[in-house]
């Protein structure tokens, strides 16, 4: 926008009174484009800017003018409506086209996805039609792209290298292989490498008609994958047809959507996710039945629910391997090479393995999230120390919780020091504390958080009384007032927590395949740091790390961390280069490896030597920058990458040279390193358990699994009804402990007077107090046993 003269103006001149009137009709009229370019008015107020034409004499504002954007002809400021009825839709501006064309005169039709980023025009910026040679990315000579991104298609480039010196890409069509859902990613892409660029904004042309048809079928799609929940009269609301109307669109009616079917890309590659495999019974049979879900992941990110199949219990492998081949061809047909992979939480070493073995262009990978929780019984089993500490803690918490004399010294102290009471947690008697941790740890918890407690309870005179007679008691009372017991359970809660922390923090972000080396490689720096403080000896420890590392790794982690651009690293030329030093000798084998399995016998050769000029010439500082942008999250205030999509799609689009090795990098940053899906409740289970095994019931619950999937899928609510309810619960349990405080504390003042009085009320509070804690054991038992 031009910038008016900022000289003062006297209103004592006429000359400066008329000055005085053209700055007001001036901020008039640049109020009036303003709020139009944000969709509240005419279209053409995108290509007409008011300036002020000063006077050569005294500099001072003269006149009001209209001046095009695209040609740089000025008019007069009278008739804004007129002049862009002459000048624009007359034909009469060399560089309106067709494709600039105001969307009122475009007629309505359904096509192809989004048209995002509707940049408003900057004018401190040159000509319009040579700024769209600064990106590479924007210059994809394809209408289905250049529509879709707001970005009209410049001329033919004959320099390979632009003007900012980033490499310019050939003019031919180009198919993203996360489909049409890949467009916003790549405008974010482009957006991030112009900001680097230059701080100045780019200028964004009209809607072209490709434009408007690509966005028409977007809304489409996201209307019949709405699976019902948005009607059709929706389409018609007031507000929703002015949303349309501000975002440039024309309007939409339910016949034209009633008429509309959704059309499927067939030729997108897919990661099937399958989830529940394994048990979920914590290491003993409760006779349920496990509900295996198969979730598919896009390369844009998306991840839709498929199916879910119910198995009585544990499945052998190789009946396993058969129910994953059956997904497979049922969801890709004939062309079973879309399948690009699976994740699954079970079979690695058999079923998964057979997979890859028969298809050389399979990546069948192990979840991580179960991987951790491994490690959590890898700890438990092989690492002494846990055993001890676990050992310890059952005999104190049983002691605690069985001896009457004791548990009400130790509810006494509770109330006292913690303003509640409750009994120590122990798992249950059928539970393997070997195979799962989870009550041993909730044990160890309620025990670290009671130390005080039950420091005051050893040191009580009734205790103490105790003690002569139970040798138990004694061994108890050494145990609570021993330091080294104390350090041992920290440091082993400290370990589980810090492992249970990053499983957590990876079931809510379901890293890629590319993260999983460096998600590694942070447990292992945090775990060395554990060790340095509990003064644990870190080889044993070590070796336990490693081992369940060797079990989870595939050759994928390593040739996914070497291609994803986002781990790329800046060496002291001023290269972004991928991180091989980062790797071991046998990973860098893995990669070649892998390359030359996932591309035909003829291109091997071709991709390992696309993949050594990868290492010695990486990717263009600009583009790196970009992909390797973060911002923080809102939510949890961690920096974030900004643009996850960009990774693949630098790939398929400035580094088309790459053919052989960008295939495979395409294929394999995009891959989930998790199997994690949405989780059923237990009621639902429950219910599948009694009518899942007719044919209609079966139809019924799959069914409802299908919505439910489809419904938490969207808004990546991965949790379960129980661990919501869980919150609950525990809120009603702090209701009812005090209830419990409140009711002892004024039983305890008599009210009667006489001594037949005062024994009979007596009676009557150690009754009902005793009925209280009672209800409170009950709950506590009928929840962990």
């Amino acid at each position: 926008m031009a910038t008016p003269n900022s000289t003062p103006i006297d209103s004592s001149s006429g000359d400066e009174a008329a000055a005085k009137a053209m700055h007001k009709r001036y901020e008039g009229l640049v109020t009036v484009r303003t709020k139009a370019i944000k969709g509240k008015g005419a279209w053409y107020w995108a290509h007409l800017e008011p300036i002020l034409v000063p006077n050569p004499d005294t500099g001072l504002p003269k006149a009001v003018k209209l001046k095009c954007s695209l040609c740089e002809a000025v008019f007069s400021a009278s008739n804004p409506s007129r002049t862009a009825s002459e000048h624009l839709k007359r034909g009469t501006c060399p560089n309106f086209s067709s494709a600039l064309r105001p969307i009122s005169t475009v007629s309505p039709s359904l096509a192809l996805p989004p048209s995002h980023n509707h940049r408003k025009r900057s004018a401190h910026m040159g000509a319009p039609s040579s700024s769209y040679h600064v990106s590479s990315l924007a210059m994809v000579d394809s209408p289905r792209f250049c529509g879709e991104l707001g970005y009209s298609s410049p001329p033919p480039v004959q320099n390979p290298v632009g003007s900012g010196g980033e490499k310019v890409l050939s003019h031919h069509q180009l198919v993203l292989s996360g489909g049409k859902e890949d467009l916003g990613a790549l405008a974010m892409l482009e957006d991030s490498v112009k900001r680097l660029k230059s701080p100045k904004a780019s200028p964004g042309p009209e809607l072209s008609k490709e434009q408007i048809n690509s966005a028409l079928e977007l809304l489409a799609d996201w209307f019949y994958e709405s699976c019902g929940s948005v009607s059709f009269s929706s389409l018609e609301h007031p507000k929703f047809q002015a949303f349309l109307n501000q975002v440039r669109l024309p309007s939409v009616s339910r016949r034209e959507f009633s008429g509309h079917g959704l059309i499927q890309s067939l030729t997108r590659p897919r990661l099937i996710a399958s989830d529940g495999w394994n048990s979920k019974n914590f290491g003993f049979s409760s006779g349920e039945e496990n509900l295996v879900k198969f979730t598919v992941n896009l390369p844009n990110g998306t991840s839709v629910f498929q199916k879910a199949v119910f198995t009585g219990g544990s499945v052998p492998s190789k009946h396993a391997e058969e129910i994953l081949w059956e997904t497979i061809t049922g969801i890709c047909g004939s062309v079973v090479q879309r399948c690009v992979g699976i994740v699954a939480d079970k079979y690695k070493a058999k079923a998964l393995r057979n997979l890859e073995i028969q298809n050389h262009w399979m990546v069948n990978l192990s979840c991580q999230l179960q991987g951790f929780i491994s490690l959590i019984k890898d700890f438990s089993k092989e690492l002494p120390l846990f055993s001890i500490v676990t050992e310890k803690c059952l005999k104190l918490a049983n002691f605690i919780n069985i001896k009457s004399q004791v548990r009400h010294s130790f509810h006494k102290f509770q109330l006292q020091e913690l303003d509640h009471v409750g009994l120590l947690r122990v798992p249950p008697s059928k539970c393997d504390n070997m195979k799962n941790f989870v009550h041993v740890y909730a044990m160890l918890e309620d025990i670290m958080s009671n130390a005080q407690v039950l420091q005051l309870v050893v040191m009580d005179e009734s205790y103490k009384v105790i003690c002569v007679e139970d040798p138990a008691a004694r061994e108890v009372a050494d145990m609570i007032q021993d330091v080294r017991f104390w350090n041992e359970l920290d440091a082993v809660h400290s370990l589980v927590k810090l492992i249970r922390e990053m499983a957590q923090e990876i079931e809510v972000e379901r890293p890629l395949v590319g993260q999983c080396l460096p998600l590694w490689e942070e447990l292992r720096t945090k775990v060395r740091e554990w060790c340095v403080k509990f003064n644990i000896d870190e080889e044993p420890v070590e070796k336990i790390v490693e081992k369940r590392f060797r079990k989870n790794y595939h050759p994928a982690w390593s040739a996914a961390f070497i291609l994803d651009p986002f781990y790329l690293m800046r060496d002291t030329s001023g290269k972004y280069l991928p991180p091989f030093k980062c790797l071991t000798h046998e990973q860098e084998k893995d990669v070649d490896k892998l390359i030359t399995r996932l591309v035909t016998r003829e291109e091997a050769h071709i991709a390992l030597m696309e993949l050594m000029k990868w290492r010695s010439e990486g990717l263009d500082p600009l583009y790196a920058q970009a992909v390797q942008v973060k911002q923080q999250d809102p939510v949890t205030g961690k920096m974030k990458i900004a643009n996850p999509q960009s990774s693949r799609l630098v790939w398929e689009t400035c580094l088309k040279d790459f053919k052989s090795l960008g295939k495979v990098a395409v294929r394999l940053i995009f891959l989930h390193a998790t199997a994690c899906g949405f989780k059923c409740n237990w009621s639902f289970m429950r219910w599948v358990c009694v009518h899942g095994h007719s044919r209609v019931g079966l139809d019924r619950a799959q069914k409802m699994i299908f919505i439910a999937a489809h419904a938490k899928l969207e808004r990546r609510d991965f949790s379960s009804e129980e661990e919501k309810d869980a919150e609950l619960f525990a809120m009603a349990n702090g209701l009812l402990v005090r209830l419990v405080m409140i009711a002892k504390r004024s039983l305890s003042k008599p009210e009667a007077k006489d001594s037949v009085g005062m024994r009979n009320a007596e009676g009557d509070r150690k009754g009902f107090g005793n009925r209280l804690e009672l209800m409170l054991h009950v709950l506590y038992f009928s929840e962990n046993c």
